[in-house]
């Protein structure tokens, strides 16, 4: 088995080095719909919404995936490469005053318009409600991410590292985006 693993890892890194961009929209798709899946099972479906899988992993491959890849090589632009506790705490303070605001609030209305079909009217009265919670939460936990990505990850593997982590907390919003729905109905 861990002949498998090896070779399949193996061509991962390949790819990653030949096609990065593809390489990187491509697991972020398969991590979120993975997520998804496992939200999916916790929340107590009784029957996997395939559609729902299809457009996060849509959302993963034309969004989360390209958006980091470009987000990391624009953080590496503007610190040029610098490293050391510092740069990575200006790392980290950008991006969670720029990036984190925007991913978050981007998924709750794609999550709302395109996952669930929902009015814009109440799309935005949810984002209203809601948003102020999700981003303090984020807040808490996503600065720990971003410095142990910019610390110790290569740049190759920090949407990896993103996007595995990425893949939880899309579990965090999916189940918080589902109770929210089971509230209101």
């Amino acid at each position: 088995m861990s002949e498998i693993v090896k070779a399949g890892w193996d061509k991962y890194l390949l790819e990653l080095q030949a096609h990065p961009l593809r390489t990187k929209a491509i697991t972020s798709g398969v991590l979120i719909g993975t997520s998804d899946i496992i939200a999916q099972k916790i929340s107590g479906a009784r029957k996997l919404q395939f559609r729902r899988v299809l457009l996060l992993m849509l959302y993963g491959l034309l969004y989360s995936g390209p958006f980091g890849h470009l987000f990391h090589k624009l953080m590496d632009m503007i610190f040029r490469g610098k490293k050391g506790n510092k740069t990575v705490a200006k790392k980290v303070l950008l991006e969670q005053l720029t990036s984190s605001p925007w991913n978050n609030m981007l998924f709750m209305v794609f999550y709302g318009l395109v996952v669930e079909g929902r009015p814009w009217g109440t799309v935005k009265n949810k984002v209203k409600r809601d948003y102020p919670s999700v981003q303090l939460t984020a807040w808490k936990f996503w600065p720990l991410v971003g410095w142990i990505n910019y610390q110790y990850m290569p740049v190759q593997f920090r949407v990896l590292f993103h996007s595995l982590v990425a893949s939880c907390w899309a579990i965090f919003l999916n189940l918080r985006a589902r109770s929210n729905v089971i509230k209101a109905s």
